[in-house]
């Protein structure tokens, strides 16, 4: 954890750079900011929506983040803004525990920018991106088996269906047994030789994604279980919002955005039941949806950051209801664990 002193102190260089996250301004609106408010952004990375929320009113903010390297950027920030900033290394799953650590039992917003950040795909050492050849790493935090781990262990079957279900990559089968075929003759090591493997499965035509974009996708998602951090995390945020507190969550593909669509879906239901069938009662809703639609980058912001163009903002207002169970995940697939002791 690292929380500034009222030292006084401005950023110095060296310390985060101005960074605009995606969809930033309907992200700070929908948190509906007041003086006195504690907040959580549970994916600090560069640190431009706790900055945002620290310049908009007297208000505190709770930084997490699994990356550590985030956090350590973010130290000069956090002098800056005397004491009202804490940034603690961990996953915005436990979030609800961390702010009671932090001394907040209940708190008036979160936000969460869910997925991989620039500054992980620009870092070649990371193993994020096909782009820049590096090692084939894939992790968010530092603990934990790597991309290539996965790759070296998991069975064809396990592969296709990570490939298929998180990559929505319709070649999986043939990828998963061109990377099994080619890791019984040397290992694949380097981000760069598995982007190769799998174009030659994948064809694409001029102006198509990279063919390696889907596969690259579902390990990255895979091996930091992001999907199920996701869960728990919504279901954490559930928990520590006191009522009338915003949820705001921004996503960035498909499998993300349907996450947390159902969730506000399912949290702000009255009844359940069908044409055919009479309404039962459902429990008591712990959100009212505020987007009923979601909200995207326009065209200005596009221009600026090409990124924000698959960028989706849900967001949704804590009831006075009693929190729910998390949900089930909605994937059936082998957990990282069993993958790694070959189930």
């Amino acid at each position: 954890m690292t929380m500034g002193g009222d030292t006084g102190k401005p950023a110095v260089a060296g310390g985060l750079a101005r960074h605009i996250p995606v969809l930033a301004l309907p992200a700070i609106a929908h948190l509906n900011l007041h003086d006195g408010g504690t907040y959580i952004d549970g994916t600090f990375g560069a640190g431009g929506y706790s900055r945002m929320i620290l310049d908009a009113a007297d208000t505190r903010v709770i930084g997490i983040d699994r990356d550590q390297s985030a956090i350590a950027r973010g130290f000069d920030l956090v002098e800056s803004y005397r004491g009202r900033l804490t940034l603690v290394e961990n996953r915005f799953s436990t979030l609800d525990a961390v702010a009671r650590d932090c001394g907040a039992d209940s708190v008036d917003g979160v936000v969460l920018d869910i997925g991989v950040s620039s500054m992980q795909l620009d870092e070649a050492e990371r193993g994020f991106s096909f782009r820049l050849d590096g090692p084939l790493d894939m992790r968010m935090g530092k603990s934990g088996p790597s991309a290539a781990d996965v790759i070296a262990i998991a069975s064809e079957r396990d592969l296709a269906d990570i490939i298929f279900q998180l990559g929505e990559e319709r070649h999986s089968r043939g990828v998963a047994r061109a990377i099994v075929a080619a890791r019984k003759e040397t290992p694949i090591a380097t981000t760069g030789a598995l982007a190769s493997i799998v174009a030659r499965v994948v064809r694409h035509k001029p102006n198509e994604i990279h063919p390696a974009t889907r596969t690259f996708q579902a390990l990255r998602i895979f091996v930091n279980e992001e999907l199920n951090e996701l869960a728990a995390g919504l279901a954490a945020a559930e928990r520590i919002l006191k009522p009338g507190g915003r949820l705001v969550v921004v996503s960035f593909h498909s499998l993300e955005d349907r996450m947390v669509k159902t969730f506000f879906a399912e949290r702000s239901r009255t009844s359940v039941g069908s044409r055919h069938l009479p309404d039962v009662a459902a429990p008591a809703p712990t959100f009212t949806v505020l987007t009923r639609k979601p909200v995207v980058a326009d065209d200005a912001e596009i221009a600026g950051n090409p990124r924000s163009r698959s960028a989706k903002l849900r967001a949704g207002e804590r009831t006075q209801a009693a929190a729910r169970a998390v949900d089930a995940q909605p994937f059936d697939l082998p957990s990282l664990d069993d993958v790694m002791r070959g189930h």
